[in-house]
């Protein structure tokens, strides 16, 4: 277990200023998170799931249901793209994976937007294909074939440049680059926290209907079906003392 009373585990403390590989957090035990890791070991939300009604256990079960679909919107050409992508800003390199992948192309299959549309910005499948072609096309400026080929170093560097706003030519002049970074992982981050795996990972205790929540006072007082972290540090407080 991680010595929490010492600050080196936050990112800006550490000499590259990147944080440490989750590994360092304890091995899950009970239900399934990303990479079987995790601050709540013991937590399955899924022990709840007598308390959900009929409608809300379909939505999860068609969640569950995207690992493995193939792809529909996603070409093939593009999927080793967007699966490298996805797995590097949300730092998945092992099994078990959050299917993001998959619930970005169901729902950009099926057209679900956000309802909305920036005036200098193509639709929303068109932002998903155009910084799809300028990923591979910064990894053919490096040498690769395509953005999956590069090592995890340069997809990082490209991707940084892209949170950025730094990326020019090709495809990335027909984008506002920093409201493409912005849209492409909306996606990723819905899809990643609307699973049931992510809820495992970080405590959540997923639906509420029609159980409800009874704890209502101080923070801190969990419900009866949340379980304890595997350490007490509080991020918040952190954050206060000016730690990071």
């Amino acid at each position: 277990m991680a010595d929490f009373s010492r600050a080196d585990h936050l990112p800006n403390n550490r000499a590259d200023r990147q944080p440490p590989h989750p590994s360092w957090l304890p091995r899950q035990r009970r239900g399934t998170t990303p990479q079987m890791i995790g601050r709540y070991p013991d937590y399955d939300v899924f022990d709840a799931v007598d308390t959900w009604d009929h409608a809300t256990r379909k939505v999860i079960e068609d969640r569950m249901a995207l690992a493995g679909r193939p792809l529909r919107f996603f070409t093939a050409d593009q999927e080793p793209t967007v699966r490298a992508f996805c797995d590097v800003v949300l730092a998945q390199d092992e099994e078990p994976r959050v299917p993001v992948v998959e619930f970005v192309d169901d729902k950009l299959f099926c057209g679900r937007s956000e309802g909305y549309r920036y005036a200098d910005m193509p639709d929303e499948p068109g932002v998903w294909n155009l910084v799809l072609a300028g990923l591979d096309e910064k990894a053919r400026e490096r040498g690769a074939d395509a953005f999956a080929a590069l090592d995890l170093d340069a997809q990082s560097e490209v991707i940084d440049a892209f949170a950025g706003g730094d990326l020019s030519g090709g495809s990335w002049d027909q984008l506002n680059v920093a409201r493409a970074w912005e849209q492409v992982m909306s996606g990723v981050l819905s899809g990643f926290y609307s699973h049931p795996w992510a809820w495992n990972e970080i405590g959540f205790g997923g639906p509420a209907y029609p159980r409800g929540f009874m704890r209502l006072g101080p923070i801190g007082i969990r419900e009866p079906f949340e379980a304890p972290a595997a350490t007490d540090e509080d991020p918040v407080q952190i954050v206060r003392d000016g730690r990071i």
